[in-house]
């Protein structure tokens, strides 16, 4: 699928997350499951699949037949971000068949002395046609991706780094400010709990947004019930 045409699939719709990784419920060891949740994405009528893991690319990819945006979690030793965060990852993605690779391109420490200026224009070097999507945090890191070259800038690591507010809810500001001042795809993710906060999101004016937690994680649905009803009771058991 060309860039063209997915952005034309995918815009003013939600793309679903499904995602799992070592630690959760619906993680399992032998093999992916994953490919079930993104069924029943696509039977809600999902345009694309974000997902992590090269595993759940392809088992994603065989089941839905839909784009994938993919991303692998990796934490290494002297890196702050951990979403696809060296060439290794992207190689393993671009091999798997990812339509999209999304990486962290916030401006965190890198272990490798590089900057991610420096990891993009590596990146488009060796993959000049690969789609790509940074996850950013902040405005700054935002337009710093855009004018690195990235086709998409999703606003996905809001709140999860250091010198981002901690909203219980999406950064629509950080949305709405994108939007208007980037020409490429601004993509609204990041705590978008309710079907009220998504239209809301699509209505800073984003292309597109994603949603993940609140659909496919049902220990944090499940967690979300139970903090309200004991919020309720005042702490009462």
């Amino acid at each position: 699928m060309d860039k063209k045409e997915l952005f034309d699939r995918i815009r003013g719709q939600m793309i679903i997350s499904c995602q799992a990784v070592p630690g959760e419920p619906l993680y399992v060891e032998e093999k992916s499951v994953m490919y079930l949740m993104a069924r029943a994405a696509k039977m809600a009528g999902s345009p694309a699949i974000r997902t992590s893991s090269i595993r759940d690319v392809i088992a994603i990819k065989e089941e839905t037949g839909l784009p994938v945006i993919g991303l692998v979690k990796i934490q290494y030793p002297g890196y702050e971000g951990y979403i696809t965060p060296t060439m290794k990852e992207v190689d393993e993605l671009v091999a798997a068949g990812s339509d999209v690779v999304a990486l962290d391109c916030t401006l965190r420490r890198r272990g490798d002395g590089t900057t991610v200026n420096d990891f993009i224009r590596a990146i488009r070097e060796k993959y000049p046609d690969i789609i790509l999507m940074a996850d950013i945090s902040n405005y700054e890191e935002g337009v710093n991706a855009w004018k690195c070259g990235v086709d998409i800038v999703g606003t996905t690591m809001s709140g999860y780094t250091d010198y981002t507010p901690k909203l219980d809810g999406p950064d629509y500001e950080l949305m709405r400010r994108l939007a208007a001042d980037l020409d490429i795809p601004v993509i609204g993710e990041g705590k978008i709990h309710s079907p009220e906060q998504a239209v809301e999101a699509l209505n800073t004016g984003v292309w597109a947004i994603v949603v993940g937690g609140a659909i496919t994680r049902p220990l944090e649905i499940a967690g979300r019930f139970m903090k309200a009803i004991e919020e309720s009771r005042g702490g009462r058991s």
